[in-house]
C-alpha cells in the first residue's frame, strides 16, 4: 500500500535508526527504498548487511552525489506503493506514525496528510515557534512564507505527486517547499494533531548549513510556481506569492550587498523588475 522513500548521503552511522523506526510500524503494509546517493563511507555496505534478509527493505544505489531531490525522484521511480512518504535519513517514526495517518486519510476523504513533530537539536527538544504552528485544510497562504509541512511527515496518493511533478532537482535547498508550494495551491491537506515523527538538528551536514542566503532558491521557486501553476492560484493567492516573492527577494538583495555580492545582488534586482 506504501512505499517509504529514504534518501541517504554518507550516513553510516544514522540511517539504521531511520529504517528501523519504519520497519517497527504497527501500520505493515509497505516497502522501504533506501536510495544511496553517492555515499563514500560504507553507507550502502551498512544498509546491505543490516537489511539484506528484510524483504521490504530494498537498496538503490546512485554512483554520484546527485541531490536529495534526485535520490527521492529515483526512489518514487520504481515504487510499488499507491501511496509515498517519505523519511529523511538522520529523522525518525514513532511506531503508530503511519496507522494514524492511514486512517486519517480515510475518515477525510483526503489524499495529502502530514504530522506534528518533535525537534531535537544538539541532543536537546526544543519548542518550535509560533509561526512554525502545523495546519490543515487549504494551506497555500500559509505556505509562502515557509515549509509548513515537513518532508519526514508526509503520505501522499501518488497521482498527486503525478499532478503536481517532481521534486526540482535543479534546487540544491528548498526543494520541499517547491514541492508544497505546487501541492497546497491544488489540494487540501489532512492534519494528524500526533506528535509522529521526531527532527533532529544541529549537525553540520544539514542542507540548511551548507547554503547561504536559503531564500534566494524560495525565490526561484515562487517564480516557477507563478508562471507555471498560475491557474491554480486565486486572485488573492497569486498577489500574495507575489509579495512575498518581493519580499524575500528585497532581504537576499539587501544582504548581498552588505557582503558584496555584486552578482547575486544582480540576480534579485532582476527578480524584483520583473514582479514589481
Amino acid at each position: 500500500m506504501i512505499s517509504v522513500v529514504i534518501p541517504v548521503h554518507n550516513r553510516r552511522g544514522l540511517i539504521g535508526r531511520a529504517i528501523d523506526s519504519v520497519l517497527k510500524q504497527s501500520f505493515n503494509d509497505f516497502e522501504v527504498i533506501v536510495v544511496d546517493d553517492g555515499s563514500d563511507d560504507g553507507t550502502p555496505q551498512i544498509v546491505a548487511d543490516r537489511y539484506g534478509g528484510e524483504g521490504r527493505v530494498r537498496l538503490l544505489s546512485q554512483s554520484s552525489n546527485r541531490g536529495v531531490s534526485a535520490a527521492r525522484n529515483a526512489g518514487i521511480a520504481t515504487a510499488a506503493g499507491e501511496w509515498l512518504a517519505f523519511l529523511d535519513s538522520d529523522d525518525e517514526w514513532r511506531p503508530k506514525k503511519l496507522d494514524r495517518q492511514v486512517r486519517g486519510l480515510a475518515d477525510s476523504g483526503l489524499r495529502v496528510s502530514h504530522t506534528n513533530e518533535i525537534w531535537i537539536r544538539n541532543g536537546v527538544r526544543v519548542n518550535p515557534h509560533k509561526h512554525h504552528q502545523k495546519h490543515g485544510g487549504r494551506l497555500f497562504l500559509k505556505a509562502l512564507p515557509q515549509c509548513v509541512m515537513s518532508p519526514s511527515s508526509i503520505l501522499l496518493h501518488r497521482v498527486v505527486f503525478n499532478d503536481v511533478g517532481p521534486f526540482d532537482e535543479n534546487l540544491p535547498a528548498c526543494e520541499d517547499y517547491d514541492l508544497f508550494l505546487r501541492l497546497t495551491c491544488r489540494y487540501e491537506v489532512h492534519y494528524q494533531d500526533e506528535e509522529l515523527v521526531i527532527k533532529y538538528g544541529g549537525h553540520a551536514d544539514q542542507l540548511s548549513r551548507a547554503h547561504y542566503a536559503m531564500d534566494r532558491f524560495r525565490i526561484s521557486a515562487l517564480e516557477r510556481l507563478l508562471v507555471e501553476s498560475s491557474a491554480h492560484l486565486t486572485e488573492e493567492e497569486r498577489d500574495a506569492a507575489v509579495a512575498m516573492l518581493l519580499r524575500k527577494a528585497r532581504i537576499v538583495y539587501n544582504g548581498a550587498l552588505r557582503h558584496e555580492n555584486e552578482q547575486l545582488a544582480q540576480i534579485m534586482s532582476e527578480f524584483r523588475q520583473r514582479w514589481e
